[in-house]
C-alpha cells in the first residue's frame, strides 16, 4: 500500500513527491517494493470520503478477482486524513496493489477522481464509485471481451440495485463480505446478471448512459485528449456524463457491456440535495456545451434522453422548416433590456435577421444552439424573453418545458 498526501496549506492540489509504492512485508510491517515488470492490464479508480463500510467490501471484491492481482493496481482517491481509512486499506496489503492518495480539500468526486487518474500505470483506466462490488471474473472478462487487441473504446458496466437516485436512503444494514460473495454467486449463475435499465433502453446518446460507478476507458486515450473531471461541478451528478460527452467527441465507441457487471450498495442520500445540484451541474452542461442532446438530457434526465432523442431530432427539423435553417436561443439587449428570444430560425451564420433588427445596435449578444428545453442562464437573469413562433410548433411536452425555462429566466414571457 502506498499513501500520497496533498498539501493542505496550498490552494491547489499538486501531488507531492516523496512516499513511494508500499508492500506488506509481514502482519503490522510494509516495506517499499518496486513495480513489477509485467505490464498492469487495469487501474481502478475509487472517490472516496467517509464510507468506510462501502470502500472495505468493495476492496474486499477487487481482493477476490481472478484476473492476477499484478495484472491491476487499485488507487483511491480519499478526501480525508482518517486512520480508520488507513487501517482499512492495510487489510489488503499483500492481496491488493493499493495506492491512497490523500487531499484535505472539501468534498468533490471529480478531484477525488482526478487525484487517483494522475497516478494511473494502467492499460485501461476503470472509473470504479466506493458503493460498488464486482463478482470475481469481472476484470478478466472485461479485457478479454473489450481490451485483449487494443481497441480504443469506452465501456460502461451494469449497476445492479442502483434506482438512479429515485428514493432517500435515511439507514443502511451492512452484512460481512460473505454475505455479498453469495449474492455475487447467485447473480452470476445463468450467464450473469441482466436487470440494468439502460440494457433495454435505446442508445441514441452515448454519453448519457455512461455512468463513471463502472466505467471503463483506455489510459492512453485519456491522456492524449486530457480527458480530467470538469472541477466546476459541484456536489452530485453530471460531471461524469460531461466526462463521457468529451470522450464521444473523441470519436471514441461508448458501449454497454451486458456481462460486465457490478453491483450497487445502498448508502445514505438525499434525493432532494442531489436533484438541486444536479440541476445546477446541468445548467452549466449545457452552457460548456449547448446543443440539442445536451438540453435535452438536463430537461428530461440522461436515461429517458435516449428513448427521446429521435423523436426530438426529428421535431427540431419539423419545427425549422427548411434545410438548412435550426431554431436558436438568442441573447441581446433591446431598448436597453437583457432580452431572450428562443426559437429563432439560425442558418448558422450569426444573429438572425429579423431578430437582429430588434437587438440595440452595437450592443454584446448571443446566439446558442438550443431551442430552450433547459438554459445556461440564471433565474431571472432577463427582463423578458420572447417565445417565437418556429418553437411553438414542438410537441406539447417540449414546447412546455421550453415554456417553463423561459419563465425560469425571464421576469416577463412574450409568445410573439
Amino acid at each position: 500500500m502506498r499513501h500520497r498526501r496533498q498539501n493542505p496549506r496550498r490552494g491547489h492540489h499538486r501531488e507531492l513527491q516523496g512516499p513511494h509504492r508500499l508492500r506488506a512485508a509481514g502482519r503490522g510491517a510494509v516495506s517499499a517494493a518496486p513495480r513489477g515488470e509485467r505490464a498492469l492490464k487495469f487501474s481502478i479508480v475509487i472517490p472516496y470520503k467517509q464510507r468506510l463500510d462501502n470502500i472495505r467490501l468493495a476492496l474486499a471484491s477487487l481482493a477476490e478477482q481472478t484476473l492476477d492481482a499484478d495484472e491491476f493496481e487499485v488507487i483511491v482517491g480519499a478526501m480525508e486524513y482518517a486512520p480508520e481509512f488507513t487501517e482499512a486499506c492495510r487489510e489488503f496489503a499483500g492481496r491488493l496493489r493499493l495506492t491512497a492518495v490523500h487531499s484535505a480539500a472539501d468534498w468533490q468526486v471529480g478531484l477525488a477522481r482526478n487525484l487517483a487518474l494522475r497516478q494511473a500505470t494502467g492499460e485501461i483506466v476503470v472509473c470504479l464509485d466506493a458503493d460498488m462490488i464486482l463478482p470475481p471474473d469481472c476484470l478478466s472478462t472485461l479485457y478479454e471481451r473489450y481490451y485483449a487487441y487494443g481497441q480504443r473504446v469506452c465501456v460502461a458496466g451494469q449497476m445492479i440495485d442502483y434506482d438512479n437516485n429515485a428514493d432517500d436512503v435515511t439507514s443502511v444494514t451492512v452484512h460481512p463480505f460473505a454475505h455479498y460473495r453469495e449474492t455475487l454467486a447467485a447473480l452470476s449463475e445463468g450467464g450473469g446478471a441482466r436487470s440494468d435499465p439502460r440494457l433495454s433502453a435505446e442508445h441514441v446518446i452515448p454519453w448519457a448512459y455512461a455512468w463513471t460507478a463502472f466505467v471503463a476507458v483506455p489510459r492512453v486515450l485519456a491522456e492524449e485528449h486530457g480527458l480530467t473531471f470538469d472541477l466546476a461541478f459541484t456536489g452530485y451528478g453530471v460531471e461524469d456524463l460531461e466526462w463521457a460527452y468529451r470522450i464521444a467527441r473523441t470519436g471514441t465507441p461508448i458501449v454497454m457491456a451486458p456481462e460486465v457487471w457490478g453491483v450497487h450498495l445502498p448508502h445514505l442520500r438525499n434525493v432532494a440535495a442531489n436533484r438541486e445540484t444536479e440541476r445546477r451541474n446541468y445548467r452549466y452542461f449545457v452552457g460548456k456545451w449547448p446543443e440539442y442532446d445536451v438540453e435535452l438530457a438536463a430537461a428530461f434526465g440522461d436515461f429517458e434522453a435516449n428513448g427521446l432523442a429521435r423523436e426530438y431530432r426529428a421535431a427540431l427539423r419539423e419545427a425549422a422548416g427548411a434545410p438548412g435553417l435550426s431554431l436558436a436561443a438568442v441573447r441581446g439587449s433591446v431598448q436597453g433590456e437583457e432580452t431572450l428570444f428562443l426559437g429563432a430560425l439560425s442558418d448558422g451564420r450569426g444573429v438572425p435577421k429579423d431578430v437582429g433588427a430588434l437587438l440595440d445596435t452595437g450592443a454584446p449578444h448571443e446566439v446558442l444552439p438550443l431551442a430552450g428545453l433547459a438554459l445556461p442562464y440564471e433565474d431571472g437573469a432577463f427582463a423578458e424573453c420572447r417565445v417565437l413562433a418556429p418553437v411553438t410548433r414542438l410537441p406539447d411536452r417540449y414546447l412546455d418545458a421550453v415554456l417553463a425555462e423561459a419563465g425560469r429566466v425571464a421576469r416577463a414571457v412574450r409568445r410573439d
